[in-house]
């Protein structure tokens, strides 16, 4: 069965590490594991995991070879779960009601799934309080892409935006103000007063955001040194989030 079959057809999805499965067994995701596939020696490091669980899922021991022959790809962590997706949530339920303060992250147009896991990687590390994609995006449990998150991709609230749905209308509708990063900007993210509520909005690598979006949101950049304007869109979204983030106060200080 193709992954995209599994994703987009069975609702489900796979897990591969034990970070990511403790995440998927624990308490902050929505999402459960159907099913659990170990090499034998990594049993007994996850085994208080699974029986924590109320419903702990069945599971099954195969030596590695096995597993590889079981999946068609090497197995190197000897860890694999099947996932269940269940319902996806209406977006604006994600979004802190007004007045509160609110952050989210909006993927437009990003088809590749290192660049979406490494983006839920620093909504997660940032405290954003959701990530919306358009129906362009690719879906972030992709093993691939949950890999790249560290897992985030699992515990960070996120819900897809119906085919044709606006940006800005959402905007509007749940009063968040639209950022829109753009290299051409004119503002400055380290010149920003930063809105209390905000739709941070990235687009894809090379296009970037569409000139309707641009023309209609809050067009910002990242400054960048003389001769060169482009960054990698996660890196770009983790700057701006933590810019946004410490600006909130979301950033707690350690130490």
């Amino acid at each position: 069965m193709r992954e995209r079959d599994l994703v987009g057809r069975a609702g489900r999805f796979i897990v591969e590490g034990g970070v990511t499965l403790r995440l998927l067994l624990g308490l902050r995701t929505r999402f459960r594991a159907e099913s659990i596939l170990l090499a034998p020696e990594r049993w007994p490091g996850l085994a208080p995991d699974v029986a924590a669980c109320t419903e702990p899922p069945p599971v099954y021991l195969a030596a590695k070879a096995v597993m590889s022959r079981v999946t068609g790809f090497p197995i190197h962590r000897g860890v694999l779960a099947v996932g269940v997706r269940g319902k996806d949530p209406d977006p604006a339920a994600l979004v802190p009601p007004i007045p509160a303060p609110a952050l989210v992250l909006g993927l437009a147009g990003l088809t590749n799934h290192d660049n979406v896991g490494a983006a839920f990687r620093n909504a997660a590390a940032f405290g954003a309080d959701a990530v919306l994609l358009d129906a362009a995006s690719c879906d972030p449990l992709y093993r691939k892409s949950i890999r790249v998150s560290a897992g985030a991709a699992l515990i960070q609230p996120f819900a897809r935006l119906p085919a044709g749905d606006d940006w800005l209308t959402l905007a509007r509708a749940l009063d968040l103000e639209a950022l829109a990063l753009s290299p051409g900007a004119v503002e400055t993210l380290d010149a920003l007063t930063v809105p209390t509520r905000v739709l941070l909005i990235l687009g894809t690598e090379g296009p970037g955001l569409d000139a309707t979006t641009l023309a209609r949101a809050r067009p910002v950049r990242i400054p960048m040194a003389p001769g060169f304007d482009s960054l990698n869109v996660a890196t770009a979204a983790g700057i701006a989030l933590q810019t946004i983030a410490s600006s909130q106060g979301r950033l707690v200080p350690t130490g």
